[in-house]
This record gives structure tokens, sequence and C-alpha cells, in this order.
């Protein structure tokens, strides 16, 4: 991502999410560098529609809307599931995504696979992967 297209992204959360602590302020711009660096990783043609008010951030491919999820198991909260499925249909989205972020090469995959099935994220969402931030890899799970 682009110095001067970074800087006017964090601009907009500042702006638009006055109401927002400044730890929530970080979470929503940790967010953003998530979802740019992964459409860099997986397809630079994603388009973004929206990642402000929300921690699903909404996105367009190839014309259809699909919703995408960061989770980093270390520090994200736990969620309420059937929120995000009201929001698929309010925001008439095809798809929602969920990725896992890693910061570093876990060889230990049964932690996601343990939180998958916990959590019924199969049920909830359409495709998950696991994204390795600084690898820059993206593997397909679900």
């Amino acid at each position: 991502m682009e110095l001067t297209v970074f800087q006017e992204l964090t601009e907009q959360i500042t702006l638009e999410c006055f109401f927002m602590t400044d730890s929530q302020k970080e979470e929503k711009v940790i967010q953003l560098i998530d979802l740019h660096h992964f459409m860099e990783c997986y397809n630079s043609e994603i388009k973004i529609i929206n990642y402000i008010h929300h921690p699903i951030n909404i996105i367009e491919e190839n014309g259809i809307k699909k919703g995408i999820l960061f989770y980093d198991l270390k520090h994200s909260s736990i969620f309420d599931l059937n929120a995000y499925e009201s929001f698929k249909r309010q925001w008439q989205l095809q798809e929602i995504w969920f990725v896992f972020v890693e910061e570093e090469m876990n060889t230990n995959t049964h932690l996601y696979t343990d939180f998958i099935i916990e959590n019924s994220i199969e049920i909830f969402y359409d495709k998950i992967f696991l994204f390795n931030f600084f690898q820059s890899t993206i593997k397909k799970i679900k």
C-alpha cells in the first residue's frame, strides 16, 4: 500500500470514528492494514466498499459483494456469530470469509481447527483462510 493511500485512509478513520477510543482506532488501523495486505496477496482486483463501521470489511470481487472478517487468535475477542449473519443479509453479501491472521509461522494447526469446530465457524462463513501476514501467504482451510 502506498504511503499516501494509507495516510488518506487513516485520516478517514480519524474523521469518521471520532467516537472511538484510541485503542479502537488502533484496532481499525490494524484491520485496514490486514485488509490491504490480504488483498495484495490474494487478488489486487478487490475493491473496498466499507471497513469503517464494523469488524467485517465489505469488498467487491468480480462484481460480487463479500465480507471479510480478520481474526487473530492471540488478540481478538469473542464475537456474536448471529450478528454476522444479520450483517450479511443487511449488506446483501453473497459470501463472508473468515481469515485467521498470524504473524509467525504456527506449526500447530490444531489451534485453528479446534477454534473452527468449537465456534461453528464453518456454519456461518463461506470460506476460511489462514493468512500469515509476514510470510505473505494465504492458505484456504475451507
